[in-house]
């Protein structure tokens, strides 16, 4: 197993989805959106993780409504959601429904499409913030724990 690097942007995460419906977490390929959000869900009870590269979890969204709404309070992670473009106009009516804050953590790159896709469809409803790769004061004094690798 490899050591884990506390990133610096795990609190402000936490804080935005104690504050907003829905957090995007946007970032260059590699630099560890999965790997922080899988500490995120891992640590949030009830909480679910769908990557949408992999065809069985894509699956699951079928009928996305329907996932959505199986347990209202959980919080939902969508990774890759750039491969899913028709799942925002449901996210939007998911989110207004249920009328709650911390509903979904959806992760992808920082394409203009995928900010011109939500910026439409999820005004006032998400809160964007962005990862960078490793910070000097991350490797540097972060006391790293056992856990699951960067990626």
């Amino acid at each position: 197993m490899q050591e884990y690097v506390a990133r610096r942007l795990e609190t402000r995460i936490r804080e935005a989805l104690r504050t907003f419906p829905a957090v995007g977490l946007i970032g260059a390929r590699q630099c560890g959106k999965s790997t922080l959000a899988r500490r995120i869900v891992d640590s949030t009870p009830g909480a679910v993780y769908l990557d949408l590269e992999l065809d069985s979890d894509a699956r699951k969204l079928s009928d996305a409504e329907a996932f959505f709404n199986v347990d209202p309070r959980r919080l939902i992670c969508l990774d890759e959601i750039q491969r899913a473009p028709e799942l925002f106009r449901v996210l939007r009516g998911t989110i207004d429904r249920r009328g709650t804050n911390g509903q979904f953590l959806i992760l992808g790159s920082a394409s203009p499409e995928l900010l011109r896709q939500t910026s439409e469809s999820l005004a006032g409803r998400l809160e964007y913030l962005e990862l960078t790769p490793f910070v000097v004061p991350e490797v540097m004094t972060g006391r790293p724990t056992r856990g699951e690798g960067c990626g």
